[in-house]
């Protein structure tokens, strides 16, 4: 019986090279975002936050990150897993640092989820748009946004 297992997570070098590129990406749109990068436990590893970005969308940010990698798959997303179940619609929404609309995104390197990043303070497409810019930076797989 294996006690411990290995579990591969988004290299610190990998997480600040994704957010650079996120900003860099809004900075070509001509919008101020906030961007994190976190494990899959949601623990943060990169934050950036460009000057005059929206403060309110720090945690915003951070959360997007945290709630696509530990669930795998794109924030903008969520409604339609739940599809009509509206008990489950409420029963997640109002879990703590859970985001149902778009901006984050997993990180998944071969298929294997390491990570995610979040982005806010700018329309939902532009935030996700933003994100697949951190996503590309680094060579991680792509995911429709």
């Amino acid at each position: 019986m294996n006690i411990a297992v290995p579990q591969a997570t988004v290299s610190w070098q990998a997480a600040h090279a994704a957010v650079e590129a996120a900003v860099r990406h809004a900075e070509s749109l001509g919008v101020l975002i906030n961007v994190g990068v976190t494990d899959v436990g949601g623990n943060l590893i990169a934050f950036l936050r460009m000057p005059g970005a929206f403060p309110q969308s720090i945690q915003f940010a951070i959360d997007k990150a945290y709630t696509a990698g530990g669930f795998g798959f794109p924030t903008s997303q969520w409604m339609s897993v739940l599809g009509d179940n509206e008990g489950m619609k409420l029963g997640f929404s109002a879990q703590p640092r859970l985001i149902v609309f778009g901006g984050g995104l997993p990180i998944r390197v071969d298929g294997q989820l390491v990570g995610g990043i979040g982005v806010s303070g700018a329309s939902e497409e532009q935030d996700a748009e933003c994100a697949l810019a951190g996503l590309r930076a680094i060579g991680a797989d792509e995911v429709a946004a």
